[in-house]
């Protein structure tokens, strides 16, 4: 696959890790510091952009450990969602970690993102578990 690739409007290429920073932020954890959303591997990560009309909508972050690939801190900006853009993300990362030589790829999902997850073919493994009074589980698939 190419480093960057483009459908519609959309362009999807590979971004640092402070670069999702603030996305990631808005998105997923706006009451906590910024500081929150930092992974303490983010260096080790693949980290991902989609970007429409060259601003940055949509990030994603892909941490491979053998065969066994985890993406974390999915997060498109609220009036992008809903339009495809976070599904090509996460097919172009799905694809990503398959050539990158794993197997299984999964994720920690907010509950509900559920129904999201499973149209991508994961699964839930195990129980619910919050982080502070947010539901989630683990999703997770075979590549």
């Amino acid at each position: 696959m190419p480093d960057a690739y483009m459908t519609a409007e959309i362009t999807i290429r590979p971004i640092q890790a402070a670069e999702t920073h603030s996305l990631r932020h808005q998105v997923l954890w706006p009451q906590e510091s910024i500081e929150y959303v930092k992974l303490n591997n983010d260096e080790s990560g693949r980290h991902f952009g989609a970007f429409r009309n060259g601003k940055l909508v949509s990030v994603i972050s892909l941490f491979i450990d053998g065969r066994v690939a985890r993406f974390r801190k999915f997060a498109t900006r609220p009036d992008c969602q809903g339009q495809g853009i976070g599904s090509q993300l996460l097919r172009h990362v799905l694809e990503d970690a398959r050539e990158q030589g794993a197997q299984r790829i999964w994720c920690d999902a907010r509950a509900v993102n559920e129904a999201f997850y499973r149209a991508f073919g994961l699964e839930p493994e195990g129980n619910r578990f919050y982080r502070g009074t947010i539901p989630y589980v683990r999703m997770a698939k075979d590549l």
